[in-house]
């Protein structure tokens, strides 16, 4: 039996004995009086939700009329979805004849939902982008996002003529720049399947026509990322993103690779700090040449930048 107690405004004692002692029966319904047992209600109406998410912010969405809408969904969820299971609502199985009708109704459930040419592309394309939420670990709201941009790129029709990956592939980056989500357009690459320079080709693309306007990348976010890959410690990542800072306050940053930047503070702070670490290894880590590397170290000797 789950019990819990309930809030009280006014009148909330106990009709018998009078004490502030009401308990609900979430199981049963009732709402009764701890003390003396004196049944107040016999039937409660369920407030929770009718549908299960089986997330963390079930308990924070009392909604009763379904699942919540998504921009990652083609039809933003609105649509019916027919079990799969050829049981009735009993759990008996069903007969042949009547699987053979609840197939065809299956295909036809299908086929309505997709019925002109650019619900067939969202469709292929938001599956793509569903596929890439693993590869790359994002969350929720970057994937709202990219299908946000990837919709009005396709009310300005410019996915006619292009590449459906591709174009999924640039509203992703634009959505990680916008978000301030650190993965580099190698990454994005790399999990599409896609050439980088098909990608960017999009992307510039998407800027121009759709008037976006992308933040600048943090290099400081990218060092969470490079050090967790190579477990650097805690007090050398710190040190890395004072350098950081301090290159930001100087304007040494402009028109440097992010990346490129979080691997050279990483490396002088491992100077720093006494740890052993090549270049190479670094610049594996963070996707980036060894001559960038050296570079950008010469660069901070140069600027005399100390912390």
């Amino acid at each position: 039996m789950v019990l819990r107690s309930i809030p009280f405004k006014q009148n909330s004692n106990c009709l018998r004995c009078g004490k502030n002692s009401l308990l609900t029966d979430q199981v049963a319904g009732e709402q009764f009086c701890a003390n003396c047992g004196y049944v107040i209600s016999e039937k409660s109406q369920e407030s929770g939700p009718e549908w299960r998410s089986f997330s963390q912010d079930e308990h924070n969405n009392r909604a009763r009329t379904g699942s919540p809408t998504s921009l990652t969904i083609h039809d933003r969820g609105l649509s019916t979805v027919i079990n799969p299971l050829n049981k009735d609502a009993t759990g008996k199985p069903l007969t042949t004849s009547m699987k053979s009708t609840i197939t065809r109704l299956r295909t036809w459930d299908s086929r309505s939902q997709v019925q002109t040419t650019a619900d067939r592309n969202l469709r292929q394309a938001l599956n793509e982008l569903n596929g890439l939420k693993d590869k790359l670990t994002l969350s929720a709201n970057v994937l709202e996002k990219a299908a946000y941009l990837y919709r009005k790129a396709l009310e300005r029709k410019l996915v006619r003529g292009r590449s459906i990956s591709a174009m999924i592939a640039a509203s992703l980056y634009a959505a990680c720049r916008d978000t301030e989500t650190p993965r580099t357009l190698k990454d994005i690459a790399d999990a599409a399947n896609v050439k980088r320079k098909d990608i960017s080709r999009c992307y510039r693309l998407m800027l121009c026509e759709l008037e976006l306007r992308m933040p600048v990348v943090d290099s400081i976010q990218c060092i969470a990322r490079i050090s967790s890959k190579l477990k650097i410690t805690e007090k050398t990542k710190r040190y890395a993103i004072k350098v950081l800072k301090e290159v930001q306050e100087r304007e040494e940053s402009a028109g440097k690779d992010p990346m490129g930047l979080a691997a050279t503070a990483l490396y002088l702070s491992c100077i720093q700090n006494g740890v052993s670490i090549t270049q190479r290894v670094l610049a594996e880590a963070a996707g980036v040449t060894e001559v960038t590397i050296r570079n950008r170290y010469k660069r901070f000797n140069q600027a005399n930048i100390k912390v």
